[in-house]
């Protein structure tokens, strides 16, 4: 099977996958793949915070065009997974030079699925096609030439929990914020706060984590549960497991400064029946005094403002604020804070952990954890602090991950090498430029050459005479058309000069600038004599004059 998942989540849900006892795991892009029976199936879809979609895949094959996509599809059974009065919809994804349309690969598979019924049981015996609440749901993916053709299980995307009956401009979508939390390693053994929590999507998952409860168990229904193969009783004992619940031991706080937001979050902890763990708050940022349960470091998750859909009246004062009441309220937390701009990050005013990019709503946005702590970075450090964070060093490593802190095998490489710090090291001795044993020091043949050359110190000569840059005999200090450059401090331009020589005189860069014709011999010719050549006449001595013209005899 393949979960679906957004980029930069594939470990977390790898995680999930194996934890409800998913086989021979293997992360993707955007994907995670799995091995399991149907019990585990049902378990994906009702258990994984983190998965989109929950994919079967049942035929693959080759195509090199849509006709030979058309006649691959028709050759599949289709009886085998609905019957005339079935509906069914296809959704297609596709990455390839040779099928560059995703709507009309979906009209041809759709087209052979069809014309296999009417071919088998006559015209107008076919199954019906339903874009909402099919029967049967396809997934056609693509690379190149491979086609997977799947049967997605979960049919509307398993980011809708069923929870959400209202919502502000903007929400975040719920497997991402599921997935930030499980990265920041919080599992309900600390205070969880979002100080800007909008429509509350942060800690109605927070407290889902928290408890113990499975996403999926507000849904009204799967894809799975129209299939032929469905197993009522199996899934029933899976929906009906609440053996993994708990009550969570730490609060749970929201607050943002809108009414209408709070109202709104306030309906969707009801919705989801989790009111007595989370503490919801109308209040600014500004206001906040005190964190939760003092003296107990948690975690701090938000999503503020970009700029973009939702705008505050000055966004670098409010960055400027996260950043003041991290520092002096939220010590000891860890806060995972997602932005747009850098120049919104730079306002914060604190170091980051890490850093890595997500897809917020189809903006490239960055998340990004800070580690509140007491006094400076080097009294932190000093009392054995890190800024390493909560996300594992083998995660850290994907090519996601932007830290740019030169790792190498999840340790920090520090130009080590076999374990030690190589520090230009040689055979266990440090180098410092040394050869055979003997400071090296730019020497030749044992003497000190200081730039020298034929026994004598160089010092820029030429033909025996210093020559301090001078050009055609006079001494050019830099002089440009005839004036004295000393010093005038004008645009080097490497354009027209070779490591910092320029040309210096008129003539040669009128030379430079004049007209190449397009004959090559042209600049061979000399004009006045030609000129004077053609007003000439020929002439010839009188056939009766004394001289007479004389050949010259050819040499053998």
């Amino acid at each position: 099977m393949v979960a679906k998942t957004l980029g930069g989540l594939e470990e977390v849900l790898a995680e999930e996958l194996r934890g409800i006892g998913a086989e021979n795991v293997e992360p993707g892009r955007r994907s995670v793949s799995f091995e399991g029976d149907l019990s585990i199936l049902y378990r994906a879809n009702m258990c994984c915070r983190t998965a989109l979609r929950i994919l079967k895949p049942i035929y693959t094959f080759t195509a090199r065009d849509t006709e030979q996509l058309y006649e691959r599809i028709k050759e599949y059974d289709w009886s085998s997974l609905m019957t005339e009065d079935s509906t069914f919809a296809i959704d297609s994804t596709v990455y390839s030079e040779t099928f560059r349309n995703s709507r009309f690969v979906t009209y041809r598979v759709k087209d052979a699925i069809v014309d296999q019924f009417t071919d088998r049981l006559g015209e107008g015996k076919r199954p019906g096609i339903r874009l909402t609440d099919a029967d049967i749901l396809l997934n056609v993916h693509i690379a190149e030439t491979r086609v997977t053709v799947s049967l997605d299980s979960s049919g509307e995307s398993l980011h809708k929990r069923g929870y959400r009956v209202a919502s502000t401009e903007a929400p975040i979508n719920e497997v991402l914020a599921a997935g930030i939390i499980l990265k920041s390693g919080w599992r309900g053994e600390s205070p969880f706060v979002d100080p800007m929590c909008g429509s509350g999507t942060f800690v109605i998952e927070a407290a889902m984590i928290a408890a113990g409860i499975m996403p999926g168990i507000y849904r009204k229904g799967f894809a799975f549960e129209r299939w032929a193969d469905y197993d009522r009783e199996l899934f029933d004992s899976i929906y009906n497991d609440d053996s993994a619940e708990k009550t969570p031991e730490h609060a749970i706080c929201g607050c943002d400064i809108s009414p209408k937001a709070i109202a709104i979050a306030t309906r969707n902890v009801k919705q989801a029946g989790l009111g007595k763990y989370i503490t919801l708050k109308e209040m600014a940022l500004s206001k906040w005094s005190e964190a939760p349960e003092e003296g107990t470091p948690g975690v701090l998750v938000t999503n503020p403002p970009y700029g973009e859909r939702i705008a505050a009246d000055d966004m670098n004062e409010l960055y400027k604020m996260i950043g003041t009441k991290l520092k002096h309220i939220f010590k000891g937390y860890h806060a995972w804070i997602i932005g747009y701009k850098e120049e919104y990050f730079h306002e914060i005013g604190l170091s980051p952990s890490m850093k890595e990019p997500v897809d917020n709503g189809g903006l490239e946005c960055e998340l990004r954890e800070y580690i509140i702590f007491d006094g400076d970075m080097k009294s932190f450090k000093r009392e054995g602090g890190s800024l390493e964070g909560t996300v594992p060093r083998e995660e850290r490593r994907e090519k996601h991950v932007k830290s740019g802190e030169r790792k190498f095998d999840g340790e920090r490489r520090e130009r080590k090498f076999d374990g030690e710090r190589r520090e230009r090291r040689f055979d266990g001795e440090r180098r410092e430029r040394r050869f055979d044993g003997e400071r090296r020091e730019r020497k030749f043949d044992g003497e000190r050459r200081e730039r020298k050359f034929d026994g004598e110190r160089r010092e820029r000569k030429f033909d025996g005479e210093r020559r301090e840059r001078k050009f055609d005999g006079e001494r050019r200090e830099r002089k440009f058309d005839g004036e004295r450059r000393a010093d005038s401090r004008k645009p080097y331009d490497r354009s027209t000069e070779k490591r910092g020589w320029r040309r210096a005189e008129e003539n040669e860069m009128d030379r430079m600038r004049e007209p190449v014709s397009e004959n090559p011999l042209a600049k061979r010719r000399n004009e006045k004599l030609l000129s004077q050549i053609g007003k000439a006449k020929p002439t010839l001595p009188n056939s009766d004059s004394d001289k007479k013209v004389v050949m010259r005899r050819r040499k053998k």
